[in-house]
C-alpha cells in the first residue's frame, strides 16, 4: 500500500494550500486536508455551508509535485484529471486553483490556458 508523505510534509501541505486559499480564494474559509493510503483529500470549508470536496492529491515523493484528481460531485468520488499547464501533476497550488475555477469560479479568467497554447489547438 501506497505511504503517505511524512508528517513535516503534511504540515507543509496543509500549511501552503491554506496559505494560498487566504490569499486566491477569499471564499474559502480555510482548507482542510487529509491522508489516506499515499493520498491527500483536499476539502474546502466555505462560511455557513457543508465542506465542500475539491480533489485529491497522490503523493510522488517530492513535496512540490503531486497527481491530481479532480471530485466529481455527479459521481461523488475522484477522477484523474490534468491541470490548465497539460500535466497530470503539479504544485498543490495549481491543483487547488484548478478545483476551485470549477467549484467557486473564476471571473477574471486568470486560470483558463492561453488558446493559443499549440497544445490546445485542434
Amino acid at each position: 500500500m501506497p505511504k503517505n508523505p511524512p508528517p513535516s510534509m503534511q504540515v507543509s501541505l496543509r500549511q501552503r494550500l491554506n496559505d494560498h486559499a487566504r490569499a486566491r480564494w477569499p471564499q474559502l474559509t480555510g482548507v482542510t486536508v487529509r491522508y489516506r493510503a499515499g493520498f491527500a483529500y483536499v476539502t474546502g470549508e466555505l462560511p455557513g455551508e457543508e465542506p465542500l470536496p475539491l480533489c485529491r492529491l497522490r503523493f510522488t515523493g517530492v513535496l512540490h509535485t503531486w497527481g491530481f484528481a479532480l471530485y466529481l460531485a455527479s459521481r461523488d468520488g475522484y477522477e484523474d484529471n490534468i491541470l490548465p499547464s497539460g500535466s497530470p501533476a503539479g504544485s498543490p497550488e495549481d491543483a487547488l486553483d484548478c478545483a476551485c475555477t470549477l467549484y467557486l469560479g473564476d471571473p477574471a479568467g486568470r486560470l483558463l490556458p492561453d488558446p493559443s497554447t499549440p497544445a490546445l489547438r485542434p
